[in-house]
């Protein structure tokens, strides 16, 4: 990895750079002691106070969808039963390291944040759910430095994209296997053991306790992301936590990325962005407005040797191979778009290829059990929409880059944890 930065203006509070990290970022992990002495596990205040500055604050679920954090929180605290809170750290996205990162390095600032969870919803049990041995080992050790009052126990599964569903986390926890389970009813109805269950993604649980411990720049610190920046051959990722409406253009040329000609949002769910790239502010609902998405913040860049069908077709395959083969239209739907697009870039499209793309990525989102094929789908439909001439030119040339041998296994994507 380029590194860890934090892009905060000087006085706004981070994950990174903060009173709770101290005045540069870990490179190993922080111990009770040292989380202490920069103001962690602070007394809990009143929950209905606490709750009250997260709405006003605007801080977001991190995990994808952006839902608003308090509006989360009170669905589970009024739900009828004892609720259940839930660190979700299992990170699908190939593309994506924040969470891990934050498991392995700040593991405490996470289980306060679970125990704020916990107060304010009024659970008295709570688990960490994560795939990765290190984030495991961290997790563990710092539970073994401090109890928080909370029950919390860690349960460990299988990497897979849709592993960390909201649904699948419960079905993984009660026993059964990390796949997603139709809807309603949602966890935070009928949850772990039936119990109404608050599955929250790391990075929102931290942001909750460097919300309580700095409430005097709150906006500042719920605004803020944390994004992972990959791509280009020879051109290291990083992870860097930028301030609110950062427009793509400022992690881009910091990580070396501000001549490239796309990028692909979101990990794998906000889709492909075209050459005004560079103008998309990092906001969940400008983004949305722009015809992006912002998803986990992963973001990963095509340079002008990237072919953007190759790219497509690489996305498209990878989410393919990660089906969790339980709904019949998610099987046939991503093996059909993904099929379509290694066979563009093999020259082998026919005058009805577009259309039947075009058709696929309208008709198909919208009808799995998880957000798996609407991601496939999404893909599909912004690369017609931003390169729409690339499906034709693939008729017509060979593609170097199509050429190009490639997996299934989002190798392409993937980044090492810094």
């Amino acid at each position: 990895m380029t590194g860890v930065f934090s892009l905060l203006p000087e006085g706004q509070l981070g994950l990174l750079q903060s009173p709770l990290s101290g005045a540069e970022p870990y490179g190993d992990t922080e111990d009770l002691p040292r989380y202490l002495a920069v103001g962690g596990y602070a007394p809990l205040p009143a929950p209905d106070r606490l709750l009250d500055w997260i709405a006003d604050a605007g801080l977001r679920g991190r995990g994808g969808a952006g839902f608003p954090a308090a509006v989360k929180l009170r669905a589970v605290r009024d739900a009828p039963g004892r609720p259940v809170v839930v660190a979700n750290g299992e990170e699908g996205e190939p593309g994506s390291v924040k969470d891990r990162w934050l498991l392995r390095h700040r593991p405490h600032l996470i289980l306060d944040g679970l125990r704020l969870a916990a107060a304010m919803t009024g659970a008295e049990r709570g688990f960490v759910y994560l795939s990765d041995a290190p984030s495991e080992r961290a997790v563990r050790r710092a539970l073994a430095e401090r109890r928080t009052g909370l029950r919390v126990d860690v349960v460990r599964t299988e990497p897979a994209y849709v592993a960390g569903e909201e649904t699948a986390v419960v079905r993984r926890i009660d026993g059964g296997p990390a796949l997603p389970t139709p809807k309603p009813p949602r966890p935070f109805e009928k949850g772990i053991g039936g119990a109404p269950t608050l599955v929250a993604n790391v990075e929102t649980l931290a942001r909750l306790a460097v919300l309580h411990a700095c409430p005097d720049v709150a906006g500042a610190v719920a605004g803020a992301h944390l994004v992972t920046v990959s791509g280009g051959a020879g051109t290291a990722a990083a992870l860097v936590e930028v301030p609110a409406g950062t427009h793509l253009k400022l992690p881009a040329d910091l990580c070396g990325h501000g001549t490239a000609d796309a990028v692909l949002l979101g990990g794998l769910f906000g889709g492909l962005y075209g050459s005004r790239w560079a103008d998309l502010p990092l906001d969940h609902d400008r983004m949305t407005a722009a015809g992006g998405a912002l998803g986990c913040g992963a973001l990963h860049f095509l340079h002008p040797g990237d072919c953007p069908v190759a790219v497509a077709a690489e996305a498209t395959a990878y989410l393919a191979a990660q089906s969790a083969r339980q709904c019949g239209v998610c099987v046939s739907g991503t093996e059909a778009l993904a099929g379509a697009l290694t066979a563009v870039g093999r020259g082998e499209t026919d005058d009805d290829t577009r259309d039947r793309l075009r058709r696929w990525s309208g008709q198909l989102p919208g009808r799995g059990a998880c957000g798996l094929l609407d991601a496939a789908a999404r893909i599909v439909a912004t690369l017609l929409a931003h390169f729409p001439d690339r499906i034709d030119a693939h008729r017509r040339a060979t593609c170097p880059a199509c050429e190009a041998e490639r997996s299934d296994d989002g190798g392409r994507f993937r980044v090492p944890v810094p």
